[in-house]
């Protein structure tokens, strides 16, 4: 009779612990509940990070000044035009081309128009005849008819620089502005 009891008494308070364990006390409850109504909703239903564009181009600008390498995206050894771009989106987390010709085919085409800044903006190779992309930076800013943007150029300033679209022949070689954001 006495090892009955004992077994039963384990087994009533075995089932009681357990069950204590698994309770959620009501405050608690109603603390979690109140707390998740005041946090933000999620926007960004997709896979697509969400990057500010002044973000983006803060990071751009903290690389001014790399010298231009061909076929290199390291900011050791420097960059061309496309492995800039490639490194600076990258780094938020986008996949994007590593070619200036695939970027043609990448993201929503713009018009000049209608650019904003953080979009690709890319231009023909240094012959303007041949409308085959070969040249791609990052807008940097839009101020009326004024756009700069910020690339790795081969030109005259050897490396990550910013340059107005008016500069030079870059309005001749103007093709496309694509929205990565």
């Amino acid at each position: 009779m006495k090892k009955t009891i004992i077994l039963f008494s384990i087994a009533f308070f075995s089932v009681w612990a357990g069950k204590a364990q698994t309770t959620v006390p009501l405050e608690y409850r109603e603390l979690v509940n109140r707390l998740s109504k005041q946090l933000p909703e999620q926007k960004n239903k997709t896979n697509i990070p969400e990057t500010s564009p002044n973000k983006l181009l803060e990071f751009a600008k903290s690389m001014l000044g790399i010298r231009y390498r061909t076929a290199s995206s390291s900011p050791k050894r420097g960059f061309d035009c496309s492995g800039f771009v490639n490194y600076v989106f990258s780094n938020f987390g986008f996949k994007v081309p590593r070619s200036s010709r695939d970027f043609a085919l990448s993201g929503e085409a713009k018009k000049l128009e209608d650019a904003k800044i953080g979009d690709v903006i890319l231009f023909t190779g240094t012959n303007s005849r041949s409308r085959t992309p070969g040249h791609v930076g990052i807008i940097y800013s839009v101020d009326g008819d004024d756009i700069k943007f910020i690339h790795s150029s081969s030109g005259g300033a050897k490396g990550v620089t910013i340059t107005s679209l008016n500069e030079g022949f870059y309005k001749k070689r103007f093709l496309k502005v694509v929205s990565i954001l």
